[in-house]
């Protein structure tokens, strides 16, 4: 498959801050990409690189010509208290193709209520957006980056504060539009047990290291001990993988000189959130 966006060598960080350094790998087309890690770790400065907000301080980041992204934010940037109508906030999707102070007219509304239903809440359409449950109002914003044509969907953490079916909800939804609609989906997460049973690759991004591949390459023990400086396994339950920390790790603790921390001995099991 062609690839849409490139990594070469690529440096990326503010000022003279390298934050990430020697990024090499490349987003095809078709690709169904978790991009994992804690905050501040460096997942929004690939972020802002692959929407070209970002220049690399060294190596290069290019892209494909005519690349239309989604965006899906955080609900918690959103302001639902601002009174507009659920079709109405769909329709500010739009507003790149209507123009500048021009308003949307029949052919947008249409187009609003047609990915509202895509999205399986065409029944809310004259609903206040503040009204909504908190899995209605990310399809909702779904909908709003849907309603652009776009051939890439970029969602940042798009579970953060929601409930398990919520959840399991929401991430279904965003897997059946990759497999549907054959859209390019970048999902941004803190939650690797959330992310991992839903996407076909996974860039983990952790105390400045960087390692991608298939959800098995990276779904392993000896990767992930690695990555997060602790000892930890992956289980199965069924059907889905579980990553827990072992307990009495003795790994080393990278963010303290390398020298193992007492507190970082774990409860048997303890979830690798």
């Amino acid at each position: 498959m062609s690839s849409l966006v490139s990594f070469d060598g690529a440096t990326l960080g503010y000022g003279r801050r390298a934050v990430l350094s020697g990024l090499t790998f490349d987003i095809p087309e078709g690709d169904f990409l978790g991009i994992v890690g804690p905050n501040g770790a460096g997942k929004t400065t690939i972020l802002r690189a692959i929407l070209k907000s970002l220049k690399p301080l060294e190596g290069t980041v290019s892209h494909a010509p005519g690349l239309r992204y989604g965006y899906v934010p955080q609900r918690d940037q959103v302001d639902y208290t601002f009174p507009l109508q659920v079709v109405d906030v769909v329709m500010m999707g739009r507003y790149d193709r209507i123009g500048l102070g021009r308003r949307p007219g029949a052919i947008d509304r249409e187009l609003a209520c047609a990915s509202l239903a895509h999205v399986g809440i065409l029944n809310l359409a004259n609903q206040p957006l503040s009204s909504l449950s908190g899995g209605q109002k990310q399809r909702t914003l779904i909908a709003r980056a849907l309603v652009g044509n776009p051939n890439v969907l970029i969602l940042d953490e798009p579970t953060n504060g929601m409930d398990l079916v919520s959840t399991t909800q929401i991430l279904g939804l965003v897997r059946e539009l990759h497999e549907r609609d054959g859209l390019t989906v970048l999902m941004v997460s803190h939650a690797l047990n959330e992310v991992a049973n839903y996407v076909e690759r996974i860039a983990l991004v952790m105390n400045g290291g960087f390692r991608i591949g298939t959800v098995d390459e990276i779904m392993s023990s000896t990767v992930l001990s690695d990555m997060y400086g602790i000892a930890v396994d992956v289980d199965s339950v069924n059907g889905h993988r579980i990553v827990v920390a072992r307990r009495d790790s003795s790994m080393p603790d990278v963010a303290h000189g390398g020298e193992p921390m007492p507190h970082q001995h774990t409860r048997p099991g303890s979830p690798i959130v």
